[in-house]
């Protein structure tokens, strides 16, 4: 998940003129206005605190017990809880898109540190693909003022307009490709378009895995270029 500001690069240059003008003033009272729109920042920022609370927890334990002191500690750890470790990574690693705790390109980097190449990529798949799978289904049901409660105003206001191209779902796929492209709002833009479920689903099992290896792999090479003292 990058920048905003790069996924800008895949999209063409004469597409805004076509857009339609958004509300967002409009649409700001309707969020503000909404009973579950406001549920939801309330148990957003609830679970974020409790969150950061137990991140801190764990943190603290892993360096006075030593867990922390290597990957290859921290892993050695981990395999004693067999498969059910990359399982609960992934549904606390999907579970980020809705409730993010820490940015979700945080916990797809992690993946490969924890687990190694092949299950960190795996497990980084299902997290990505439950996550963005429920955002989408979640933004189909609650409508535009969730997104407008999960994001700033500036950033909803530069997006939103896209929902109404012609094209958005060929450059919803190219973007979902791209390690660059900010997942989440995309997914919460694309529960409000017209897009079928079946094609969303598809777009993301099918598209999202390139992404994925490209952090897989690279986060391997920069940990053993630059600190390889930690994977020993």
């Amino acid at each position: 998940m990058g920048s905003l500001k790069e996924l800008e690069v895949v999209l063409p240059d004469d597409v805004p003129a076509e857009l339609p003008e958004v509300d967002l003033v409009e649409a700001e009272q309707e969020a503000a206005s909404s009973p579950r729109a406001r549920a939801f920042l309330t148990w957003s920022k609830r679970i974020a605190i409790a969150g950061w609370v137990v991140l801190a927890g764990l943190v603290i334990w892993g360096i006075q017990s030593g867990v922390l002191s290597s990957v290859s500690q921290l892993r050695a750890f981990l395999s004693d809880f067999g498969p059910a470790a990359p399982v609960i990574y992934s549904l606390i690693g999907a579970s980020e898109a809705i409730f993010p705790v820490v940015p979700g390109s945080a916990s797809i980097i992690a993946a490969p540190i924890l687990f190694g190449p092949v299950v960190g990529f795996f497990a980084a798949y299902a997290a990505t693909c439950l996550g963005s799978i429920a955002v989408f289904f979640l933004s189909r049901d609650v409508g535009q003022e969730l997104l407008l409660a999960r994001f700033k105003p500036a950033t909803v206001e530069r997006y939103l307009g896209w929902l109404e191209h012609r094209h958005f779902t060929r450059w919803f796929a190219i973007a979902i490709a791209l390690p660059v492209a900010p997942d989440d709002l995309l997914c919460y833009l694309a529960g409000l378009s017209k897009m079928r479920p079946r094609t969303f689903i598809i777009i993301i099992l099918l598209l999202k895995p390139w992404a994925l290896l490209l952090y897989v792999f690279g986060v391997l090479a920069l940990l053993e270029r630059w600190i390889p003292w930690l994977a020993g």
